[in-house]
């Protein structure tokens, strides 16, 4: 008689820069439990992200439902650090000036 298998590996691993992505892809798992948390079906995720499988992203929601509280403190936490990163390259001089020259273009300042 044949068996069924009964465990799974879960398609998400760890980047170097601790970032969660679907294994063999880009895609973050930040992005697909967004798009799920938006109403999204996996096939309207899959339809977003050509790269990953529906598998993948059917085992990324699987994983996220079963452990809610620590994957919602992970996304907490990369959106803390995204905000800051935002923050420190938007004090950036080069950044600033370049905002400066869109607001002058913007405002028909300098134009012949």
């Amino acid at each position: 008689m044949d068996s069924l298998e009964l465990t799974y590996t879960v398609p998400l691993v760890y980047g170097e820069d601790g970032t969660i992505r679907i294994r063999g892809s880009r895609v973050t798992l930040d992005s697909i439990i967004h798009a799920f948390q938006q109403g999204a079906t996996a096939e309207q995720i899959r339809d977003s992200f050509s790269s990953v499988t529906l598998g993948d992203i059917y085992g990324a929601i699987a994983y996220y439902l079963e452990h809610r509280a620590r994957v919602d403190a992970y996304l907490t936490r990369q959106e803390q650090a995204a905000q800051e990163a935002r923050q420190m390259h938007a004090q950036r001089p080069e950044v600033i000036a370049f905002r400066e020259r869109i607001r002058l273009r913007r405002r028909g300042v300098g134009q012949a």
